[in-house]
């Protein structure tokens, strides 16, 4: 896939400085852009079954049924639905989903893997669950990443717990991620040879998912990429058995 546009990445980076006054231009806009990257990578999913892991309020499930795909929603946590998540929805964790082998032509997760205490078992769940010859899309935001510390990011390169006592004193309120609990520091280089190491899957691309220019190349220099990826994208073909 080539690189996206200077463009692209300006509309995302506004559109996640606002995500707190206004996450569903947020979420809809980061949905048209993911199912975007999907069918760039293997066609048009009208007609074809997603299978979204953790995809909270619904907004990226909701995108590919509107291009025409059979999307389902599979989400643990119950708080994170929103009052109107999509028709069919399942309460499922991620580590388990009730699904048989191989039964989905796309399986779609995005910025969940920090957030599971296990990824390898979470990936390996992912697997399990597409066809041989299908996609899966993983993305998730790296410890080291800027962004890594979620809403009390940059200052967890300061340590987490110096960084979460400083958005309760700027904020007033408690931080909804805890290092540990809800949110894991997951590597991208640890992850990537966990990958490749496997013979279920391919690497088709590993990139950063919101760099407009040298998007793989960046994630190929060991050290750099641990901060200036921001967030990386894994697109995996499953292997016929």
């Amino acid at each position: 896939m080539k690189d996206p546009s200077f463009r692209r990445s300006l509309a995302l980076f506004r559109a996640f400085l606002r995500e707190q006054d206004d996450p569903e231009a947020c979420y809809s806009l980061l949905a048209r852009d993911a199912a975007d990257q999907v069918e760039a990578y293997d066609g048009p999913v009208a007609g074809r079954t997603v299978v979204d892991v953790g995809g909270g309020s619904g907004h990226f499930t909701e995108e590919f049924r509107s291009r025409g795909a059979h999307a389902h929603l599979f989400e643990p946590d119950v708080r994170e639905l929103g009052e109107k998540p999509p028709e069919g929805t399942v309460i499922a964790d991620g580590y388990l989903l009730p699904l048989s082998d191989g039964v989905a032509d796309v399986t779609f997760s995005s910025n969940v893997l920090e957030h599971v205490a296990d990824p390898q078992t979470f990936l390996s769940e992912l697997i399990r669950v597409t066809r041989p010859g299908g996609l899966i899309y993983v993305s998730f935001t790296n410890w080291l990443s800027p962004w890594g510390g979620h809403e009390w990011a940059p200052w967890h390169y300061l340590g987490a717990e110096r960084a979460r006592a400083r958005y309760r004193r700027r904020t007033g309120r408690a931080a909804k991620h805890a290092l540990g609990e809800n949110l894991f520091a997951v590597h991208i280089g640890p992850t990537l040879r966990q990958v490749r190491a496997r013979d279920d899957v391919r690497v088709v691309s590993a990139r950063s998912r919101y760099w407009p220019f040298l998007a793989e190349t960046v994630v190929r220099a060991p050290g750099i990429r641990e901060v200036a990826t921001w967030n990386l994208l894994l697109i995996l073909r499953r292997c016929p058995p």
